[in-house]
């Protein structure tokens, strides 16, 4: 019996991370879908010119609906790597994890003061904020703290 004990805890602790992997995957997916959603709204719906400077002075570049997307996608991806090391260094992954994206969140948004103008940066900082709350309310709800 007690080999049918320890079967079922693996049983169990596999169907445990494939959940949690399929739920990770789910939140890397909204999050890309979050930041074409921004992106439509401010685009194409708003009329904002999502135009950012970059590299100096000089070049322009066209925040487009492939940057949004892979933008998004990118975050997730990044944030489930970083939540997946935690969880296996520290039993306070879930706090850490926390403050390492939220602080991530914040620096991000400076990145939005290259748009050319005041509507872009606000769009622009919309689309992170979208991606950012995403990929913290999605990503850690199914770790193991």
């Amino acid at each position: 019996m007690p080999l049918a004990t320890a079967s079922t805890r693996r049983s169990d602790a596999g169907a445990r991370q494939a959940t949690v992997r399929r739920s990770r995957v789910i939140a890397v997916l909204a999050a890309g879908a979050a930041g074409l959603l921004g992106w439509v709204a401010a685009d194409p719906l708003l009329g904002v010119d999502l135009t950012v400077q970059t590299g100096g002075t000089a070049t322009m570049r066209e925040v487009g609906p492939v940057a949004a997307v892979l933008a998004g996608l990118m975050s997730g991806l990044a944030g489930w790597l970083l939540l997946a090391v935690l969880e296996r260094f520290t039993a306070r992954a879930g706090s850490l994890w926390r403050a390492i994206a939220l602080l991530t969140l914040v620096v991000s948004l400076v990145g939005t003061l290259d748009a050319v103008t005041t509507a872009a940066t606000a769009a622009l900082a919309t689309l992170h904020v979208l991606v950012g709350a995403t990929v913290l309310v999605l990503l850690p709800r199914t770790a193991s703290w």
